[in-house]
């Protein structure tokens, strides 16, 4: 037998494509394959090298053809959320308006802390082609192109501009994509050229290869401290975010809640760490939270904040704790999150800290007056849900009544996914959630255009899972293409077209300001030159049955609850058309979140406003 070769010669893109394939990750035991396929648009940056090797390779990684660039990023980020981080998919595209077209969903999976993959064509790397077609040219540099716009929003970047390059930059991407504290955007801009050249590659660079995601502790001594913290606390409250939902530790919490009887409050991205009936579940926290969770928040003495960032949102512009002697503890797997509001920081995993937490407490509790208040404002606010879900509003629903009907519709371990506009605040509010994986609502950028091809990553992370997107009319818009995707692929999605005529939620915050929604409703321009005529006659369900949905149009509740009963039983994406009325909103509770007002305005409305914002920002308060 002759001994098997120490190289296999590949061009980089084949050689990328099969170390791709090979790499897995392992948690408690369990081994998956990282990366799921690739999704692309091939143009002349790439077709002929990674668009060449996915054709040769296909049998190793599948590809999947996407409609936009950006919208490709999303899916894959959605993807990987619902994964909890431990799967994602690669995205490649052209060179140029491809490559940055891709920029804006790669800073929302940076800031969502997601991991994706980007592999942008670039210019030649021998520079002797040029200008190349698409080329930035800058004076001061032949070493600079669109892809270096890439590096801010990147958590890893490289330039692959030696074939032997590859080696070195894969193993440190898939570093970056597989830690819990660092993952983000990875980004290797990949020369045109360079992409086709031919090396000999070590055979072991395409061996199978496992990267194990650990459950680290934290320090002793600071867990010691938090221990002492939390005994001595009287009014403690838990800030639960996405990194509870992404370490599996919704049991650990929930065991731990009911044992310590601390009330939790959700971030929009840890909704779905309790359900939404749990006695010490407070629900959404923040600008976008329910009266129980900002009223305990406001007298809170101690903040347990697990697998948050505080973001201004959930912080409420730092206007929600207001006890003068608050302290935070902050356990966290990111140093950074650990350290916020000068917090006690706990750096680790949330389900493994949780659970020494429980079992060092003993049988330490919170007193029993303490821990019935939790429970009465869970029921009190499910009341209020209970309101707004048959508002009964006429002549159109109100868009409550619609999170309702959808809620009501929705199995237990259905999916709800949205992104932007004033959706996502309902949503925070009005949501029931049952599954820790049932509440998918990108809030970390708020990007619009997220809802769809989000909906379809996570389709395909949960194929067994219902997935509704919620959608307004001015994210669908912006980006509703890869609902194509989903029907070329087969992929059933039921989504929720509400339309308000306009951008609904900066509208109602104009408003808020002074300004009357100037430059939010979709209208004709008058004689006089405003944007205030008739409404314009865009029939966005038209527009989607022309992209090869099935198209329901719904009037009212009985007709909106009977197309969410007939879309269940239907086999391709279904599209579900609602007018609302864009007035009828769900209000802000005990909340504020902050919005500078002009300091200066000739219009007596704009002049109340920075009067009441006044008033209110003297609420804000650092935390030292």
């Amino acid at each position: 037998m002759s001994p098997r070769p120490s190289t296999d010669r590949l061009t980089v893109a084949q050689a990328l494509v099969r170390f791709l394939a090979e790499q897995q990750v392992e948690r408690d035991g369990v081994e998956r394959p990282f990366f799921a396929g690739m999704f692309g648009i091939f143009g002349h940056g790439n077709v002929a090298g990674i668009g060449q090797a996915l054709q040769q390779y296909a049998g190793r990684l599948r590809y999947f053809q996407s409609r936009n660039e950006q919208a490709q990023v999303h899916a894959a980020a959605a993807f990987a959320r619902m994964h909890n981080r431990l799967r994602t998919l690669a995205c490649t595209s052209s060179v140029g308006p491809g490559a940055t077209n891709m920029i804006t969903a790669a800073a929302g999976a940076t800031i969502n802390r997601l991991p994706v993959l980007l592999l942008p064509g670039d210019v030649f790397a021998t520079r002797r082609v040029g200008t190349v077609l698409q080329q930035l040219e800058v004076g001061s540099s032949q070493d600079l192109s669109v892809n270096d716009a890439f590096r801010p929003v990147s958590r890893y970047w490289d330039r692959i501009a030696r074939p032997e390059q590859l080696v070195s930059a894969a193993l440190e991407a898939m570093r970056v994509l597989t830690s819990q504290a660092d993952t983000g955007a990875v980004t290797l801009a990949l020369p045109q050229d360079v992409q086709a050249e031919a090396y000999d590659y070590p055979h072991e660079f395409f061996e199978r290869r496992v990267w194990h995601i650990p459950r680290p502790l934290p320090d002793a001594a600071a867990l010691g401290r938090a221990i002492e913290l939390i005994r001595r606390s009287r009014r403690p409250l838990i800030v639960a975010g996405g990194g509870v939902i992404y370490s599996e530790a919704t049991r650990a919490l929930e065991r731990f809640a009911a044992a310590a009887g601390i009330p939790v409050a959700e971030t929009q991205a840890g909704k779905g760490s309790l359900r939404f009936d749990h006695r010490s579940s407070l629900g959404a926290l923040g600008a976008t939270g329910t009266p129980g969770a900002n009223l305990v928040a406001r007298e809170a003495d101690l903040v347990l904040g697990i697998g948050t960032r505080y973001s201004d949102f959930t912080t409420a512009s730092r206007t929600a704790f207001r006890h003068e002697g608050v302290r935070f503890v902050n356990l966290n797997v990111a140093e950074i999150d650990a350290a916020k509001h000068a917090g006690l920081g706990l750096v680790g995993d949330a389900r493994a800290t949780i659970e020494t937490l429980t079992e060092a407490l003993g049988g330490w509790a919170v007193a029993a007056e303490y821990r019935a208040a939790a429970a009465r404002h869970n029921q009190e606010w499910d009341r209020e849900v209970t309101r707004i879900y048959s508002l009964g509003h006429q002549p159109l629903l109100s868009q409550g009544e619609v999170v309702g009907a959808v809620n009501s519709a929705s199995g237990e371990r259905d999916v709800v996914v949205c992104a932007a506009g004033s959706l996502p605040g309902d949503l925070h509010k009005l949501w029931r959630t049952r599954d820790p994986k049932g509440y998918h609502v990108e809030y970390g950028y708020s990007c619009m255009g997220y809802e769809v091809a989000g909906g379809l990553g996570v389709k395909m992370a949960a194929p067994d899972r219902e997935v509704y997107v919620m959608v307004g009319d001015g994210s669908w818009l912006m980006m509703s293409s890869e609902l194509v995707t989903a029907i070329q692929e087969g992929i059933k999605l039921t989504v929720v077209l509400i339309d308000n005529h306009g951008f609904a939620s900066i509208g109602g915050l104009s408003g808020a300001l002074g300004s009357a929604g100037f430059g939010t409703e979709y209208r004709y321009r008058n004689a006089d030159g405003e944007l205030a005529g008739k409404h314009l006659p865009v029939d966005l369900a038209a527009n989607a049955e022309s992209l090869g949905a099935c198209v329901l149009r719904a009037h009212n509740a009985a007709e909106l609850q009977a197309a969410l009963a007939s879309a269940r039983g239907i086999d391709r994406t279904v599209v579900i058309h609602v007018e609302v009325d864009r007035e009828v909103r769900v209000g802000s509770y005990e909340s504020w979140w902050d919005v500078p007002v002009a300091e200066i305005s000739e219009m007596a409305s704009v002049q109340d406003a920075r009067r009441g914002y006044e008033q209110a920002k003297v609420l804000e308060r650092w935390y030292l």
